[in-house]
């Protein structure tokens, strides 16, 4: 997977990129990250990017034609070393919530953009230029470095041989495995920890007993800190119940 990144800031993603099984990808050749910037193609002597909004207001506004000419060049990059061209993914909040389903469709992409803004936000016609629109959640931050890198690590940690174990990415929180739920509760050694030993299911040995109860306590935490992602997947299972059910 080939991995552009349009951002004012290059430099903070150097210790991100060379660390931990992102940086194992790129050494792999699983990943290949291009990153540049929008002031390569600023205006002015002093390579300007941004400028005062139209109407009034508080902060600078990253212009678009800066911003256009840097992603088109990588996509002119792209060209002459025979890449795809890149899906363009903007990072604002006020974009579609990341979750799981949206890195398992973008970890299939052969070529990912992705654009951060920064200052007080980004010229409202940037959006025509762009495929999509992504957001960590419903806070703000001062710029899309850090939402790049939580798509970045979604995504890579799904490519085959990345994680090592393929079964890593099956069994987790949000997973179609697991059917949208929670994650089931994990235990390691001491069996037991100032009073609070392992739940007897998970040294029974009996394996459709730790089949069930990890179902059932994926089940009870998801309905207690996520009612949302619950209820959903009770609408699901009865949805797909009544589909099984003979007219």
């Amino acid at each position: 997977m080939h991995v552009d990144i349009v951002t004012l800031f290059p430099e903070l993603f150097d210790t991100f990129l060379e660390t931990s099984f992102v940086g194992r990808a790129r050494t792999q050749g699983a990943l290949t990250v291009e990153r540049r910037s929008p002031r390569d193609f600023g205006l002015g002597r002093h390579r300007s990017v941004d400028d005062t909004p139209y109407g009034g207001g508080s902060g600078m506004v990253m212009r678009v034609d800066v911003l256009v000419a840097c992603m088109e060049s990588l996509d002119a990059d792209a060209g002459v070393a025979g890449r795809a061209r890149s899906h363009r993914a903007l990072l604002t909040p006020q974009g579609a919530p990341l979750v799981q389903a949206t890195a398992e469709r973008l970890a299939t992409l052969p070529a990912l953009m992705l654009v951060c803004g920064r200052y007080e936000g980004f010229d409202d016609r940037v959006r025509t230029f762009v495929d999509e629109e992504i957001s960590l959640g419903d806070f703000v931050l001062t710029g899309g470095e850090v939402a790049a890198m939580a798509v970045v690590e979604a995504c890579i940690r799904l490519l085959p041989g990345v994680l090592g174990n393929e079964a890593s990415t099956r069994e987790e929180s949000h997973s179609p495995e697991t059917h949208g739920l929670l994650e089931y509760p994990q235990y390691t050694r001491p069996a037991e920890f100032r009073g609070q030993p392992v739940p007897e299911a998970l040294v029974s040995g009996n394996h459709a007993k730790i089949e069930r109860w990890r179902r059932e306590q994926s089940e009870q935490r998801t309905k207690q800190r996520r009612p949302d992602v619950f209820a959903r997947y009770e609408a699901r299972d009865h949805t797909d119940a009544s589909r099984k059910t003979p007219s």
